[in-house]
């Protein structure tokens, strides 16, 4: 009986030294919330895919405008990762000390472009003097809500400057963000619609018509920082991934520029 004993204790040491050693993030997988512009969530969507996979945490992301965004964070939003699609509005938090300055950092470029349904699209001459407005006829001009989403400030910027704001701007169809404006020339509601680059991309349904000159509208930079009062220790890891050269493979595919 003694031996019989002294055997089935060595088997069951024996087993217990073979068994695999998990790694820690099997043991401590954090959740992560990211509120991200609309104009991220075809690059992001896959980005996350690959950092949920390696690292074992879980991230959800939440899309929208990023001024609808900002509030929800002023708000008391459970989020630890922002990313805008302008300076502004990372710039209307930090001054309500609602990001972590340190973690602050611009991650991405963009264009805008003039964008309609694929079956009806012709080359436009984006230049001074343009006439958007004939362009547009009796329809509508898609774009993001000027006085607040990224995107619809840009296009506004951007018209203004080659004089063809005036006319067409009774005929603009302001969305809620980004993606909406897309959806309405994809569905060809409307003829024509000013979006990202990366947004018309992502549509099938559409065709880059004309890009706006770079300099007819201020920079377009997406920044990234950790949210103040952020609650999964892996932000900060998130952070680092979005940034590595792995991460930056999907945004650039998406047709984003990366900074440096």
């Amino acid at each position: 009986m003694k031996t019989r004993s002294l055997v089935l204790k060595l088997i069951a040491a024996m087993a217990l030294a073979v068994l695999p050693v998990l790694p820690a993030q099997s043991f401590a997988a954090e959740k992560i919330i990211v509120f991200a512009a609309a104009s991220m969530k075809t690059a992001l969507d896959a980005a996350n895919a690959v950092y949920v996979r390696k690292s074992g945490h879980q991230v959800t992301a939440s899309y929208a405008a990023s001024s609808a965004l900002a509030k929800q964070i002023e708000a008391g939003a459970p989020a630890d990762v922002f990313i805008s699609a302008d300076l502004d509005w990372m710039d209307y938090l930090a001054k309500k000390n609602l990001i972590k300055p340190d973690s602050r950092k611009n991650l991405l470029g963009n264009r805008i472009v003039l964008v309609a349904p694929k079956d009806k699209a012709k080359p436009v001459d984006i230049k001074a003097g343009f006439d958007l407005s004939a362009l547009v006829g009796a329809g509508k001009l898609a774009m993001g809500a000027v006085n607040s989403v990224p995107a619809g400030k840009y296009g506004k910027a951007a018209l203004e400057k080659l004089g063809a704001w005036s006319a067409v701007a009774p005929k603009v169809a302001g969305a809620e963000n980004v993606r909406a404006a897309l959806l309405l020339v994809s569905r060809g509601e409307a003829p024509y619609g000013i979006v990202y680059q990366t947004d018309a991309a992502a549509d099938p349904d559409v065709s880059i018509v004309g890009t706006f000159p770079p300099d007819s509208h201020p920079a377009i930079i997406y920044p990234v920082a950790q949210v103040a009062d952020a609650r999964s220790a892996a932000a900060s890891d998130y952070l680092k991934f979005l940034s590595s050269d792995e991460a930056s493979g999907f945004f650039t595919a998406q047709g984003f520029t990366i900074l440096k």
